[in-house]
């Protein structure tokens, strides 16, 4: 992968000059910002950024650089965790924040169309007075055009799925600058290949979303928040699975291992028992809600847990998904100066329990602190592997760690990540995971659809 000639590279920057103005930028800081990572890769920016505000300002972006071949890279908040957003080759970031309206809101649909630099916290705040809320919540105020590109998920995904069964059309800036409309607002539809699924967890690599179509629901008549401490990370998957099975219709069910628990605590200033924790919500009618968290109450009894407590205040739920959302930060102030590497890999629910222990014992031979939580419902969990960063023996073990985690994962069923996606980090495990003829069946999408190679290069699947 080749950065641009220089005088290409001039060339195209001249042009993109010519017509955004001040809205062209070159400064270090600012193009710094814009390959900003929250992993442990390298900082690679962009020549350039350009505030986009419009569809036509992303055609033309596309259509100076491909004259040039020139790399283009979608930004929206930066909060993905694989190098997405890393420029490896140079080129031009197109920051779509401005490109914030929400379009249409169809209520009596459960549809809405928005641009993709919407958050989900600025969506959810416009549809709350019509009793509507987008669910997928990645924990970060992220842009739903980004997490649509990486098929982000999050805690509400064992009810709600994740961005893949949410997303019902795109229109996506093809490589000449034209633009692709992948669907309609059908619910359904047999109509060709499903092109707006290609799209979804692309990353950003065959080309760039410019508008979206998602589906929404209604807000639940009563919401409840629980939790409940556990012996062991065994029995509280094994509650998990039974929970499932005997179909309580969980909305979000978070596991915290013991370590993760103490971080929270001094973080978030709890006073929760230090010992594997889950936490719960349930969704529907006041009855409806009583009687799931009572049946759960039995399951977890059942299974070694303790006391279970639940509540419907929101101020108390506030209080208890703010702390989950803020594991990260929690375990970074475990060792202040230090890095955190996230990571996550994804099992097939009933090897959850042995994929977790494994890890914890793994951690404790290697002399390794990384806190674990899961989207147990999805067998999804998440390591934040406490790192100095400037120590090649400890961050040795650390590789070594986050290796052996993956190889795990994947001899129990599962994937090397179940919501992270690949970005750069990630590569050198989809051919284990997929086989070479699915890599070669990617590299061609590529090729057909980005024959250049502008669209992000370096993700995913590199070009040969």
């Amino acid at each position: 992968m080749k950065r641009p000639e220089p005088q290409a590279l001039a060339s195209a920057v001249e042009a993109l000059a010519a017509r955004f103005g001040n809205r062209l930028i070159t400064s270090q800081a600012v193009r710094e910002q814009h390959a900003h990572t929250t992993t442990w890769l390298p900082t690679q920016p962009p020549d350039a950024v350009v505030m986009a505000q419009e569809t036509a300002d992303i055609q033309d972006v596309v259509r100076i650089c491909a004259k040039h071949r020139v790399p283009v890279i979608a930004f929206g908040t930066g909060t993905s965790l694989e190098g997405q957003v890393n420029a490896p080759a140079g080129g031009v970031c197109i920051d779509l924040r401005d490109m914030n309206r929400i379009l249409e809101v169809h209520a009596e649909d459960l549809d809405c169309v928005i641009q993709p630099g919407v958050t989900r916290k600025a969506l959810n705040e416009h549809l709350r007075d019509q009793g509507l809320f987008f669910p997928i919540d990645p924990g970060a105020d992220a842009s739903l055009g980004g997490m649509t590109a990486t098929r982000a998920s999050g805690t509400n995904a064992v009810r709600y799925g994740t961005m893949r069964e949410n997303v019902l059309a795109l229109k996506v800036v093809r490589g000449d600058g034209e633009i692709i409309t992948t669907g309609t607002r059908a619910k359904k539809s047999a109509a060709g290949y499903d092109l707006t699924h290609l799209f979804v967890g692309a990353e950003g690599t065959l080309g760039i979303i410019s508008e979206l179509t998602i589906k929404l629901r209604g807000i639940p008549e009563t919401i409840a928040a629980a939790a409940c401490s556990f012996e062991t990370v065994r029995g509280a998957c094994q509650a998990t699975i039974l929970a499932i099975q005997t179909g309580i219709p969980l909305a979000r069910i978070e596991l915290l291992n013991a370590e993760q628990v103490r971080a929270c605590n001094a973080y978030s200033k709890l006073t929760l028992p230090e010992t594997p924790l889950l936490l719960l919500e349930f969704h529907g009618s006041e009855v409806e809600v009583a009687e799931q968290s009572r049946n759960f109450g039995e399951i977890a009894k059942e299974c070694g847990g303790g006391d279970f407590t639940w509540t419907t205040k929101p101020e108390d739920r506030t209080k208890l998904w703010q702390a989950r959302h803020d594991a990260y930060w929690s375990v970074k102030a475990l060792r202040p100066g230090a890095g955190v590497v996230a990571t996550d890999v994804c099992v097939p629910i009933s090897r959850l329990a042995d994929c977790v222990t494994e890890t914890e014992e793994d951690l404790k031979r290697l002399n390794l602190l990384s806190p674990i939580v899961g989207h147990v419902g999805d067998g999804n969990f998440h390591c934040s592997l406490v790192c100095d960063v400037d120590n090649k023996e400890e961050m040795a073990r650390g590789e070594e760690f986050m290796h052996r985690l993956v190889e795990r994962a994947q001899s129990m069923g599962g994937t090397c990540t179940g919501e992270h996606g690949i970005g750069q980090g990630k590569q050198q495990y989809l051919k284990a995971e997929l086989g070479p003829e699915a890599i070669d069946a990617m590299r061609a999408l590529k090729q057909a659809l980005d024959p250049q190679n502008i669209f992000n290069p370096g993700k995913i699947v590199p070009v040969n």
